[in-house]
């Protein structure tokens, strides 16, 4: 049996995003709205796909939330809550609220400005399932 060797990587967490929810929508995101999510979000600053950056962007298989006209998103730094991203939503927005909320130690989804983040739903202990 041959010994596990490591691998270094400068991610601090990772965000897993729903590759069927990210399908079914054929893009979304993006300034034409035809970008995936996961490639939109690993575009920011501090994002990425490969171990170089600071915050991971993983697209999975279906994380079984399925949401209408969204994307399923976990940052694995609070995998205790779920994010549901409206079709459309701004990538800046996203990654800005992503990068402060772990940062603030605050749970509910709003902006280092102290905006809420709009449109976004948060699904998990504290956030109870709703349709709005």
């Amino acid at each position: 049996m041959e010994a596990l060797k490591l691998a270094k990587s400068h991610w601090h967490g990772c965000v897993l995003v729903c590759g069927k929810c990210s399908k079914k929508l054929d893009g979304g995101f993006g300034p034409k709205g035809r970008t995936p999510l996961a490639k939109a979000l690993s575009k920011q600053d501090g994002f990425g796909r490969k171990r170089k950056a600071a915050i991971g962007v993983v697209e999975t298989k279906c994380l079984g939330l399925c949401p209408k006209r969204a994307v399923t998103v976990v940052d694995t730094r609070g995998p205790e809550r779920w994010l549901v991203v409206p079709e459309a939503t701004d990538a800046v927005h996203l990654a800005q609220l992503l990068r402060h909320s772990r940062e603030s130690g605050n749970p509910s989804p709003t902006l280092s400005s102290g905006e809420p983040a709009v449109g976004l739903a948060m699904f998990g202990p504290g956030f109870p399932l709703s349709r709005e």
